[in-house]
């Protein structure tokens, strides 16, 4: 859900209230640091945490953390082998989510440090992180910190089982025009090494989501042979305008026992995008484009709708969304030249073509809105400039 400017604004100023009054934890510092016994879910939060500067180094990182309110834990595996660092339930204020470090070395002393994972999670979605080849008895640290300074709660585990999706950087979305069509048709292919895998969990969110919808489960099959089937499709209705990214993971059934459970594999990822923009070239006549000499002018497709239908028309730009004009039109048809709008200063302002959508009331009809990609053209017999 998309907030408005001032509902972030207070949800900004509640948490900083609850950031005064909150105590740090008391793992803030690395001497301090919570020992993780095997399986065990604790909660935490970065609300109040400081970082201790002489004890990280940001260039063992790069670019994958920035420390700002950090806090520590150790792990000493129980035998040797594949451990998860299982993260979840994630609370955040500015919805940005945690990061996080795991690393071996001396504590408060860089020079000895070996990083072994260091992940941006970027989501709020419940996120998992494999650590191969850990060695009994043998100490790492972990190191929990805010996103660029997001307040957070979240439950963290270190377990022999994954829970959640596998933590790892999204595609990123797509430059191009978003699409026209709504419907989006999914593939994928199910390799033969996932022998443990039951089923497939399709996920979405929209671009600007923190956190992803379940929006079907497929069961893997086998064909009449015996043989599991390992091509699949699904289709999807994009519920609104915006880009969306799908993730398809293939996983054990929740119910087989976790001893015989494999961790979920991200099978696919990919980005769906809806305009609901037709673009003139799918009206019923041409619009001829403005040339430079000339005064532009934005043509309306009136005659699409009903006589006697009160219509309201917005135009806005198609980059950032800004509405340029608001028009009510009642009673149509209107006064002649009434589909014609004066644009130059919508054309001088860099705009070579404009997004539109008008909304019809028809007389004892259900109301319906179109939207529109269209130019800017050149003048065709005289015109009545229309104002907001």
């Amino acid at each position: 859900m998309l907030l408005s400017g001032r509902t972030l604004s207070f949800v900004g100023l509640l948490w900083l209230l609850v950031a005064r009054v909150a105590a740090q934890v008391p793992n803030d510092n690395l001497e301090n640091r919570r020992l993780l016994a095997p399986e065990e879910v604790i909660t935490s939060s970065t609300v109040g945490c400081t970082v201790q500067r002489a004890c990280v180094d940001e260039r063992l990182t790069g670019k994958c953390i920035e420390y700002h309110n950090d806090q520590w834990f150790e792990f000493r595996p129980p035998a040797d082998g594949t451990y998860y660092v299982n993260l979840g339930g994630q609370r955040c204020r500015d919805v940005r989510g945690v990061q996080l470090v795991v690393l071996t070395g001396t504590p408060c002393q860089p020079a000895t440090y070996r990083i072994l994972s260091c992940t941006s999670f970027g989501t709020q979605d419940d996120l998992f992180v494999a650590l191969p080849k850990l060695r009994a008895g043998q100490p790492y640290l972990l190191d929990v910190d805010g996103y660029l300074h997001d307040f957070c709660s979240f439950t963290l585990q270190v377990s022999g089982h994954a829970r959640g999706l596998p933590a790892g950087p999204s595609p990123a979305a797509p430059a191009d025009r978003p699409g026209r069509e709504r419907v989006v048709s999914l593939s994928w292919h199910v390799p033969d090494s996932l022998t443990q895998a039951t089923r497939c969990r399709v996920l979405r969110r929209e671009a600007h989501e923190f956190r992803a919808k379940e929006i079907a489960t497929v069961p893997l099959s086998r064909d009449s042979y015996g043989q599991r089937r390992a091509d699949y499709t699904l289709t999807d209705t994009l519920p609104g305008v915006g880009r969306y990214l799908y993730q398809i993971v293939a996983e054990s059934d929740p119910a087989q026992p976790t001893e015989t459970a494999a961790p979920p594999t991200l099978l696919q990822q990919r980005w769906a995008s809806y305009s609901g923009l037709t673009p003139p070239g799918d009206l019923t006549h041409d619009l001829p484009r403005a040339t430079a000499t000339e005064a532009a002018f934005l043509v309306l497709p009136l005659s699409r709708y009903p006589r006697g239908a009160d219509l309201t028309v917005i135009v806005s730009d198609p980059a950032t969304g800004r509405v340029l004009s608001r028009l009510p039109l009642p009673a149509f048809p209107p006064k002649a030249n009434r589909e014609r709008l004066y644009a130059e200063p919508w054309r001088t302002g860099g705009l070579s073509r404009v997004a539109v959508a008008i909304t019809c009331y028809p007389p004892g009809g259900a109301a319906f809105t179109e939207r529109f990609l269209l130019p800017l053209t050149g003048p065709v017999g005289p015109a009545v400039p229309l104002s907001d």
